[in-house]
């Protein structure tokens, strides 16, 4: 890692990864609106896609951010065995039983309010918390990966790491999410 920090460092090396997120992005945009048809079968589903991409994406960038700081403390060990790297995703996956249920539950009663519920609501929380546990194992898996890979190319984590984890989870959280829809209805 640099042990100078300067703007154009940062720039240089974070604008290739940002363009190529943005265009991994409009992929996932691409996928989503290729599931128009069932979106719009089901509102409740169209609803519960924005609170699951954001709850995926600040699950992730949470545990991205607290894995840099270990990576920075010099307490972070990329093994099996280490403490830190342990309970960050020990808690990232208790917050995704506890969150993603919650956002289901909302969407559904948000679509009761408008009198447009076309799913039982025990179905809609199964689905949000279905994809949100699938989707904490993606969180786990890419921060993880993202801070290894930084610390392997001598990155400041702090500048990739959250870019690539909250990106790969709004994608994969559309993955994901549509993968769980076409499987309860």
């Amino acid at each position: 890692m640099p042990e100078e920090w300067s703007v154009r460092g940062i720039v240089v090396a974070t604008f290739p990864l940002l363009v190529a997120l943005t265009v991994v992005e409009l992929w996932g945009g691409l996928v989503l609106d290729g599931s128009r048809a069932v979106l719009t079968r089901y509102p409740t589903l169209l609803t519960l896609v924005p609170g699951i991409i954001a709850v995926a994406g600040n699950l992730g960038s949470v545990l991205a951010s607290r894995l840099s700081t270990a990576f920075h403390l010099g307490t972070l060990a990329f093994e099996p065995t280490d403490d830190a790297l342990a309970g960050n995703a020990a808690a990232t996956f208790a917050l995704a039983v506890t969150l993603f249920p919650a956002v289901g539950a909302a969407a559904w009663l948000a679509r009761y309010a408008l009198g447009d519920v076309a799913l039982a609501f025990a179905t809609v929380v199964l689905i949000a918390a279905v994809s949100g546990l699938l989707l904490a194992v993606v969180a786990v898996a890419i921060a993880t990966t993202a801070t290894y890979a930084a610390f392997q190319l001598q990155l400041d984590p702090d500048d990739v790491v959250v870019p690539v984890v909250t990106t790969t989870c709004d994608v994969l959280g559309v993955v994901v999410f549509l993968g769980v829809v076409g499987a309860a209805v």
